[in-house]
């Protein structure tokens, strides 16, 4: 991936229900363990909120426009590995999605997208 693609990007509706997030939970931060279930989704929380260890990698920190500080985007290593040839664009569905994600309550639910690096 060359240094000026990012790795981790928001279509304009995930930007801007993290906006709404952000005005209600504080900072937030996601992560996308490699689990079953909504497991594999990105799940978003308030900064700090879900301990990250040596078993996860963070690929970026998002900028969303109107947001104070960057979202940190964090992944498992092993979900990594999966992943790592492609860019991440992080969407909003409808749907419910984990009870344990932030927008859970808001009938939505962020889901990762990718496209294969180069294309």
């Amino acid at each position: 991936m060359t240094s000026s693609a990012p790795r981790v990007e928001l279509t304009p509706a995930a930007a801007e229900l993290l906006l709404r997030l952000r005005g209600t939970h504080g900072p937030l931060m996601f992560h996308q363990s490699g689990g079953c279930c909504d497991g594999s989704a990105p799940m978003c929380y308030p900064a700090g909120e879900f301990r990250t260890g040596g078993s996860d990698v963070m690929l970026a920190s998002l900028v969303v426009e109107g947001v104070a500080e960057p979202v940190e985007f964090w992944m498992s290593k092993s979900q990594y590995e999966v992943w790592s040839h492609t860019r991440l664009i992080i969407d909003v569905v409808a749907g419910r999605g984990s009870g344990f994600s932030l927008e859970a309550p808001e009938g939505v639910r962020f889901l990762t997208r990718s496209r294969l690096v180069g294309t």
